[in-house]
């Protein structure tokens, strides 16, 4: 619902029409619409978490800058919709717990790769590498990317 309406067209009424559920099953599940909104953010950062999953053990700014472009061509209507639930937590306090695991997810997922810093570092690129695409609707220029990222990595 999200995805199509966004998140100011997030009720418990269009999810339940949407899911061909009555009403009542959505609001047993889910009392208030943060609820909900911290459900599709937990979905949306288990779809975020493939990309930084098997990147194999080449170089790490390459395989980033490749799995970015991945994320941010293959289907930008979702990452839009994963950034939307992302940045809603600026307003949304309940969301702001879920925006963190994703930030913790990204250091675990490069933990075994590089420091706790590091990692940090690298999500905080991706992240502003994300939203100028999204944002701007910017091309994706992964041999930038690859560049920015050997950067933060430490690598010439």
């Amino acid at each position: 619902m999200v995805g199509a309406k966004g998140i100011a067209g997030l009720s418990h009424r269009s999810v339940a029409a949407e899911a061909d559920v009555p009403l009542g099953s959505t609001t047993y599940h889910f009392a208030t619409l943060d609820e909900l909104l911290v459900a599709a953010l937990r979905q949306a950062n288990e779809g975020f978490a493939t990309v930084l999953t098997g990147l194999g053990d080449g170089d790490l700014a390459t395989a980033l800058a490749r799995r970015l472009g991945e994320f941010l061509t293959a289907d930008r209507a979702r990452a839009e919709l994963e950034y939307e639930l992302y940045l809603a937590a600026l307003r949304k306090p309940a969301l702001r717990p879920v925006a963190a695991e994703w930030c913790e997810a990204v250091a675990a997922a490069l933990g075994e790769r590089v420091d706790a810093a590091t990692a940090r570092a690298v999500a905080a690129v991706v992240d502003g590498i994300s939203l100028h695409v999204l944002l701007t609707e910017a091309a994706y220029d992964e041999p930038y990317a690859r560049e920015l990222l050997a950067r933060v990595l430490g690598r010439p």
